[in-house]
């Protein structure tokens, strides 16, 4: 029978993702087939997976740090939000419709019946679930019908951990209220805490340690450091800290407010020889060797945002000055001519004018590409070699795509080609999301935007999220008491879990 344990969080950002991370990662590493899991994730960073599915990008990750291949059931519901009150909602990795908060409120049984599926099919296969809630379990404006959190733990019946960040200040404070407002049941499966980000001498924190215990009646099963420098994908939040120190090209990345699969640019941003900047509202876009134009969830109304912020003009001036422009999915699709969306996929404006930098316009519709896909990038005379996958509702056609931006290789809908290069080799645009996760493609893009550049170092993603999980999973070797922890999942024996709302 698969053992379930469960990491709740007293915020977002507690650090939910890295420890069901790390803990995947310590516990195949005794040989447990274990898998990551999260009930429902909001999110508009995403993974697409081998089966043309699309799940959130912390459990992509997480599926990583388990030895295993992504797949759909590891994050049976995921929601993109495309407005201040709306969502896409994607089950089983398919996007089944847009919906306003309220609506999926009374949505939440049919997709409580869509991660019970995911979690049987999951238990036919794996010894142990490690799953990460979402947000707090005590929101109390959304405990009816929770389905993320102790709705969820209490529904499979299984013991949860709770994660707090002490960097934030107030830890005891958030793990105490946080436990105050559970209900009875929902109390007694919380099996203990971890506090998260500690700096300093844990001798100072030893007495508030005791005291914790000793109110709530509730180990503390560790005190995680602060990792500097710690540096894997983002479930969501941008991080837009720069690791330069010696600058050799300048690179903007324009922040939309439905930015999504910025995950594109970790690798140009932990290299010391690039100068990677998000522009923010107000910001005027600098000098720089390239400007890049992101995917967006919403991509007509952040078009809009775009041209408020006088964005629009100020690309323009780059492209009289030589510069580079380079467009990435709903990137791409602002390059062209005209934006359709007569179904209101994405918003409720139906057409727009785009920045009629390439002949080309591009119509959304409700099919959605999710594919897998690699091919080769011709950048004048040199080409690279590329993996990487699409997520997108849109379809572009014009003349300006006869000259592509790569030759696809491998395609499951059998693609044969992908974006443009102008005329004048200064704008490109791409569908492919993970352009700059080899080595080789990186640098055939940054040669293209400054010969001689003399980057000497380039960061393989893949090498580099590998060497984050081992770090990560020593530090918890060295600061969880992971005895205790599997205890906790392996003796559980249940509690009454009615449910209390």
């Amino acid at each position: 029978m698969m053992q379930t344990l469960m990491v709740q969080g007293t915020t977002s950002d507690a650090g939910k993702s890295t420890l069901v991370a790390a803990l995947c990662r310590v516990f195949v590493e005794r040989g447990i087939k274990v898998a990551p899991f999260k009930p429902q994730n909001m999110a508009l960073n995403s993974a697409v997976t081998e089966d043309g599915g699309e799940i959130g990008r912390a459990q992509a990750l997480q599926a990583i740090a388990a030895k295993v291949a992504p797949r759909v059931d590891f994050n049976p519901i995921l929601l993109k939000p495309n407005s201040d009150t709306g969502a896409q909602v994607i089950i089983h990795g398919k996007a089944i419709s847009n919906m306003e908060a309220g609506a999926y409120h009374d949505y939440k049984k049919v997709a409580m019946d869509a991660v019970l599926a995911s979690q049987q099919r999951l238990s036919e296969e794996f010894e142990l679930l490690v799953v990460e809630g979402a947000g707090s379990p005590a929101e109390i404006n959304l405990r009816a019908g929770d389905i993320a959190n102790m709705g969820y733990a209490e529904a499979v019946d299984c013991p949860v951990i709770i994660i707090a960040d002490i960097d934030k200040g107030g830890v005891f404070a958030h793990l105490v209220g946080t436990l105050a407002l559970l209900s009875e049941s929902e109390q007694a499966r919380v099996k203990g805490f971890v506090i998260n980000r500690f700096r300093g001498d844990i001798g100072l924190l030893q007495g508030g340690l005791d005291w914790l215990e000793e109110y709530t009646g509730k180990p503390v099963l560790g005190v995680l450091p602060y990792l500097h420098d710690l540096a894997l994908d983002a479930e969501d939040a941008v991080a837009i800290d720069n690791q330069v120190s010696q600058a050799k090209i300048k690179i903007a990345v324009l922040l939309l407010p439905h930015i999504s699969n910025h995950t594109d640019f970790d690798a140009l941003r932990l290299n010391p020889q690039i100068d990677i900047n998000y522009i923010r509202h107000t910001q005027a876009i600098p000098d720089v060797d390239l400007i890049i134009i992101p995917g967006s969830k919403n991509v007509i109304n952040d078009l809009a945002f775009l041209n408020n912020e006088g964005w629009g003009e100020q690309i323009q001036r780059h492209l009289r000055y030589g510069g580079k422009l380079l467009g990435i999915c709903g990137g791409l699709q602002m390059l062209g001519t005209d934006i359709y969306d007569p179904e209101g996929v994405e918003s409720s404006k139906t057409h727009c004018k785009a920045l009629g930098l390439a002949d080309f316009a591009t119509h959304l519709g409700q099919h959605k590409v999710l594919t897998q896909a690699a091919g080769v990038i011709h950048l004048g005379a040199q080409q690279a070699k590329v993996a990487g996958y699409e997520i997108h509702a849109g379809c572009s056609a014009g003349p300006a795509l006869k000259k592509p931006f790569l030759q696809f290789i491998q395609h499951p809908q059998h693609v044969k080609q992908d974006g443009f290069i102008s005329d004048d080799d200064c704008i490109a645009g791409t569908y492919l999301h993970g352009l700059f996760d080899s080595s080789a493609a990186t640098q055939l893009i940054l040669d293209w935007v400054l010969p001689n550049s003399g980057i000497t170092q380039l960061i393989d993603i893949d090498t580099h999220r590998e060497q984050q999980l081992t770090r990560l999973a020593t530090m918890c070797k060295e600061h969880l008491d992971l005895d205790k922890i599997t205890q906790i999942y392996q003796k559980w024996e249940g509690v009454n879990h009615e449910r209390h709302t």
